[in-house]
């Protein structure tokens, strides 16, 4: 699955004033992420997927795929905690010009490692395209433990995890005990130099959206191990990554790229833009960056 390795950026959804879909800007943000990205993820949380309409999701889906001028290869998000509704959803899909799908852990739920293990084993079997699992305790309430993670592993249609549990204990023993083909990704942008010291395949990234480039040069140091300049590349997010989800996903970021002249920072509710406290922060902090050598 080499192509999964290196970064995938999770794309937004640019909003309109009046909160349609911005078709424009998502064409702008196809071509600047394209300067970095290896694959593009549609429809993940930084996607603000739980508040866009069945319709709209078809219509971003296909416009991401019609509008892919490098052909890179592309990850749909399709999950949630209503197994048979997930299959239903599956059944229901254009695959065309989709590689893979992205698939979070059941949440609010609160599901055994048990129900976790079914719940994706039913997907993976019913999906025509492969399955990436994501891990997000922070926002499901539940950890999807490495001896799962190892289990569902050997399933013939599971080709890899984006890990966004923060414990890297967690994750090594994964990286050691893994098939080898079986992807493990960075769900922390921060950790995208950790990931690829341990043997992981790079990131799924929000700040990727606004800064590509930057990813690239840490995948590009990583390949040629040397994982000191990968970190060094690294370090100079640690000011902006913070302030990116003070106020939720994907907030931060579509302040930072309505800096960037690429889409407006109109988020839908029960997100809100950026407060004013919070633009601030994000505007120093990218004074700061750029300020620092790449």
């Amino acid at each position: 699955m080499k192509k999964f390795f290196g970064t995938g950026v999770a794309l937004v959804t640019p909003f309109l004033e009046d909160g349609s879909i911005d078709f424009k800007s998502l064409k702008k943000l196809l071509a600047h992420t394209a300067k970095g990205a290896d694959y593009y993820v549609v429809l993940g949380t930084t996607g603000e997927s739980a508040t866009l309409t069945r319709e709209e999701k078809k219509q971003i889906i296909e416009f991401v795929v019609n509008n892919n001028t490098k052909g890179l290869p592309v990850v749909y998000g399709i999950g949630g905690n209503h197994t048979s509704e997930v299959i239903q959803t599956i059944k229901a899909t254009d695959f065309r010009g989709v590689d893979a799908i992205l698939s979070v852990s059941p949440y609010y739920n609160k599901p055994s490692q048990e129900g976790i293990y079914q719940h994706f084993k039913a997907i993976a079997t019913a999906s025509p395209v492969p399955v990436i699992l994501y891990n997000v305790p922070g926002r499901t309430a539940s950890n999807l433990t490495a001896a799962t993670t190892l289990r569902l592993a050997e399933h013939k249609n599971i080709i890899g995890i984006k890990e966004a549990s923060g414990n890297m204990e967690q994750c090594m023993n994964i990286a050691k005990n893994k098939p080898k083909d079986f992807l493990l990704i960075s769900g922390d942008d921060l950790l995208t130099s950790a990931f690829y010291a341990i043997g992981g395949a790079g990131v799924i990234s929000v700040l990727a959206n606004a800064l590509p480039s930057v990813f690239n040069k840490m995948k590009v140091h990583a390949v040629n191990g040397n994982i000191l300049k990968s970190s060094l590349e690294q370090f100079r997010l640690l000011e902006i990554n913070g302030p990116m989800y003070e106020e939720g996903n994907p907030v931060g970021v579509k302040f930072l790229l309505d800096q960037l002249q690429i889409c407006s920072p109109e988020v839908r509710l029960p997100l809100v833009k950026a407060s004013l406290p919070l633009q601030q922060k994000i505007k120093t902090a990218f004074d700061s960056y750029k300020s620092k050598k790449g």
